[in-house]
């Protein structure tokens, strides 16, 4: 009888273990370094923090967000998935294998095991910014130590990647030695800050953030290019973008209200396709638990992300090689970064994401091959441009975005 027992109690716990494992989602990255979920590409929409409102996952999947960070528990997850959201889960302190190795070994897989089989569970996220140090050279948490962890997590879960965030500074070479403790590689740069803010961390004496010559938001740009060396071509680079207003940073009791600037729309909607035009694989958002909601800021960020996840199924699609002519005409203006510019095709459309990096408004002429005729829609805007012989010619104000979706119809 007690062997009886025994068995049905090993074949339950069996076709538990086998019905768990059939839902989990297998999360893998693909050769254009686009996220593959249970085979279908996924582009990342995220955010760090949950709203403030009654029901804020459905709040966020309306919105576009696709993927949340989620608590380290089942119940988490839940709400994520009953939303139709991914999420991810931060489990840095569990990876830094300095010292007390074998606790840390023993939480880990404890906590692996119950997680890694949840359908919402889409990444790992190891620790913040480890490269960085405020105004010193140090690394926060040495890259082997890691490394270590990583490769402990790694086998206890091959299905879902672990992805780590940098600070915008730090070297190149610096950055690269954590590039074996993740499998996705990103960067936070929060670019709108007001000048004369107090110095506060995480800024620096100059009173930015970022530490390139370029100031402006498209700096975002330069800052995925930057990340793109640091990953090499076998790891994605995801963007973390700019949720709040510095100001709001600061203690309510020595808060400088002159100096509150969130982002506007179009400066939020410039920061996102700069990123994806310059090759980020995913893009999230930091610091929302920081602005107000209701509030101005909110409504336009969730516009943007509900445009970017009305054409999620685009921008997760491989981009294409169409070699683009691109001339600007004279404006009575120099012509520093110019236009940015991402090609996709998409069921029997080419889209073009395009954005001009430049202080100054440009005019541009595009050429394409020929096959691309008759109307480009700019995509969010109520206007069209003809397209002739496969060319067509639109105007930028600085930092602007014009987005275009083609017809592809073959000349004969």
């Amino acid at each position: 009888m007690r062997v009886a027992i025994l068995c049905f109690f090993v074949v339950f716990v069996l076709i538990q273990t086998c019905c768990s494992a059939a839902d989990a989602s297998e999360v893998a990255i693909g050769s254009d370094l686009v996220l593959r979920v249970d085979g279908e590409p996924f582009f990342p929409i995220g955010i760090y923090h949950l709203p403030g409102s009654e029901d804020p996952h459905r709040e966020l999947a309306e919105a576009g967000f696709n993927l949340v960070r989620s608590g380290a528990s089942s119940d988490a997850l839940d709400k994520a998935q009953a939303a139709g959201l991914k999420a991810w889960v931060p489990i840095g302190g569990h990876l830094t294998f300095d010292k007390d190795v074998d606790a840390k070994r023993a939480n880990l897989a404890e906590l692996v095991a119950t997680l890694k089989d949840h359908p919402a569970l889409l990444a790992w996220e190891s620790v913040d910014e480890p490269a960085w140090t405020y105004m010193k050279a140090d690394q926060r948490v040495p890259a082997a130590h890691l490394t270590a962890g990583y490769q402990t997590l790694k086998r206890l879960d091959s299905d879902h990647p672990v992805w780590l965030n940098h600070a915008p500074a730090n070297l190149v070479e610096t950055m690269r030695e954590y590039n074996g403790a993740a499998d996705i590689i990103a960067c936070d740069i929060y670019p709108v800050i007001v000048p004369g803010l107090r110095p506060m961390y995480a800024l620096w004496e100059d009173g930015l953030q970022g530490d390139l010559l370029n100031t402006y938001v498209s700096q975002v740009g330069e800052y995925v290019e930057k990340m793109k060396r640091v990953a090499g071509p076998n790891k994605p680079v995801w963007m973390v973008l700019q949720g709040f207003a510095w100001a709001m940073l600061q203690k309510e009791e020595e808060r400088q209200t002159d100096k509150i600037r969130f982002p506007t729309r179009d400066e939020a909607r410039f920061m996102a396709y700069d990123a994806i035009i310059h090759g980020a694989k995913g893009i999230l958002y930091w610091g929302v638990s920081y602005t107000p909601q209701p509030s101005q800021f909110w409504s336009d960020l969730k516009s943007v992300t509900k445009e970017l996840g009305g054409l999620h199924d685009v921008l997760a699609a491989p981009p294409v090689d169409l070699k683009i002519g691109i001339r600007y005409h004279e404006l009575g203006h120099s012509v520093d970064a110019g236009v940015a510019v991402l090609a996709k095709q998409f069921e029997g459309e080419l889209y073009l994401f395009t954005a001009n990096d430049d202080k100054n408004p440009v005019k541009v002429t595009f050429t394409l091959p020929h096959q691309y005729n008759g109307t480009a829609d700019v995509i969010a805007e109520n206007r069209a441009v003809p397209v002739e012989s496969g060319s067509f010619t639109d105007s930028y104000k600085p930092f602007e975005v014009n987005n275009y979706r083609i017809p592809i119809s073959v000349s004969r």
